[in-house]
Order: C-alpha cells, then structure tokens, then sequence
C-alpha cells in the first residue's frame, strides 16, 4: 500500500525534476542575464543551489534570464575554462564583466550584490 506523497515531497520531486531538465536542456544565448551554475552531482547543496537561483532569477530577473546549469562530473573540463575552484560556483557570463559566486545561494542580498542586479521591489 502507498501512501500519498507529502506536499514538500511532490515539491521537492518537482525541483528535482526542473533540476534534472535545466542540465540537459540547450538554454538560448538571447537572454540579457546568461548565468551559469557548476556543480558536481545531484548532491542536497547543488539542488539548493539551482532552487535559489531560480527563485531570485525570478523575482527580480523575470524573463531577462537564462541558466545554464554544468555538472563537472560529467564534463570535468569545463571547469577550466571559468577557473572553477569549488561547487557549487554560479558565473554570471552576461552582461560583462564576468562574476563569480561560491556556495548555495541562500543569502539573496550577497546574490544579488554579487550579479550586481538592482532588487525588483
């Protein structure tokens, strides 16, 4: 016998599932923000990672972003190229200069300090 998922189940399964389209998913280079987010594996800091990105992305970038989302354990030399020293490590590739932020992105001002990105209030 199953039992009903909770609610924070199904939405966990449903981030999950984003997370798991993000990193095959080509993302357009028409975007005015292109950010990049590195990680390795599906591991509970990279979910938490795209979880929060996609959230301030959201709320103050709606629909003036893209997310590419690299998973150096399936392609290790693409860290070279941003120099990625840790995980997970968001690149904000456009608009220039390129910036870098280490870590979960929990802290939405250090986030939004790091890209550089006005709050939408």
């Amino acid at each position: 016998m199953s039992t009903p998922k909770s609610s924070s189940a199904r939405a966990r399964a449903a981030t999950e599932e984003a997370f798991e389209k993000a990193l095959h998913e080509e993302q357009p280079d028409v975007a005015e923000w292109q950010l990049r987010l590195y990680i390795a594996g599906q591991t509970a800091k990279s979910v938490a990672a795209f979880e929060n990105l996609k959230r301030v992305c959201e709320t103050h970038l709606a629909g003036r972003y893209s997310i590419e989302v690299v998973d150096l354990l399936v392609n290790p030399r693409l860290a070279a190229g941003d120099q990625i020293l840790a995980v997970p490590t968001l690149v904000r590739k456009f608009p220039e200069p390129i910036r870098k932020i280490i870590g979960d992105l929990s802290n939405e001002e250090r986030v939004l300090v790091g890209l550089d990105v006005r709050p939408r209030r």
